[in-house]
């Protein structure tokens, strides 16, 4: 048994009596009534799928979005993927910094500095952690940009990642800290020297994402959420603990040079 497909169709009856040039009115006027209403609801849908206008700027996320996002959006900041931007890690004395490597850790340094990827996330270590012997925290840093400083100075002007102990200790508490690391624009930046280990951060309400903020201040360069997460004790769920192990190049620091007699 064979069944016609159902379809809504729209009949106008014309009178015979009628002039054929009004009905041909009627059908223009029908046909550009259904256009216009097909218009408007495609503008509908098209304005709630599309992302919002950034005039050019970084495009804005929820800071609740998980690592990795960013550059997974397709409006997300062009850069090159693959470049090695250096950044250098720092925080209370006595803590420590590594990175993963070969199933373990590379050695621990006070202000550890490597070469990581644009548009990678790295899960890295701190240990010494003050007044927490023995604990350890597993933060991640999602690169979502890079800066340009003088060719071959590239290491005298990393990415700075400075965590200080109120960061740390939150992260202990169990609570989740984000820190947005942005360039600050040159016509409203602070002019103030710093070092690379020092840092002026901004704190924020808990009901403003920190992305957009740094957004509003400069251009955003990198992500870090400091959480309580620690690796897990089935070694097959590692690679996605450490998101796949991302490649990174160590930075080694010159070594001091001899005092003559």
């Amino acid at each position: 048994m064979h069944t016609r497909p159902r379809t809504a169709t729209i009949t106008i009856d014309v009178a015979e009596s009628s002039n054929r040039a009004e009905a041909l009115v009627c059908m223009f006027v029908l046909a550009l009534l259904i256009t216009l209403f097909s218009s408007v609801a495609f503008n509908r849908v098209a304005a709630a799928v599309e992302p919002l206008d950034t005039s050019g700027r970084h495009p804005l996320y929820y800071k609740s979005l998980p690592p990795g996002a960013v550059w997974q959006s397709p409006a997300a900041v062009s850069m090159q993927q693959g470049t090695f931007q250096p950044v250098a890690f720092s925080g209370p004395a006595g803590t420590k910094f590594s990175l993963p490597l070969a199933g373990s850790h590379s050695e621990e340094e006070p202000d550890l500095m490597a070469g990581l990827m644009v548009g990678a996330v790295y899960r890295f270590r701190i240990t010494g952690i003050p007044d927490a012997i023995g604990a350890e925290l597993y933060p991640t840093v999602e690169l979502i940009g890079r800066i340009y400083p003088p060719r071959g100075l590239e290491t005298l002007y990393p990415i700075p990642i400075n965590l200080s102990e109120s960061d740390l200790q939150e992260a202990l508490d169990g609570n989740l800290v984000t820190r947005v690391v942005y360039l600050e624009d040159p016509q409203t930046a602070i002019p103030l020297a710093q070092q690379r280990t020092e840092s002026r951060p901004i704190d924020i309400p808990l009901d403003q994402d920190a992305l957009a903020t740094a957004d509003s201040f400069g251009r955003p360069v990198a992500i870090v959420r400091l959480g309580s997460k620690s690796p897990p004790r089935n070694p097959a769920l590692s690679s996605q603990f450490y998101f796949g192990f991302p490649a990174w190049a160590p930075i080694y620091k010159p070594e001091p040079m001899p005092e003559t007699p």
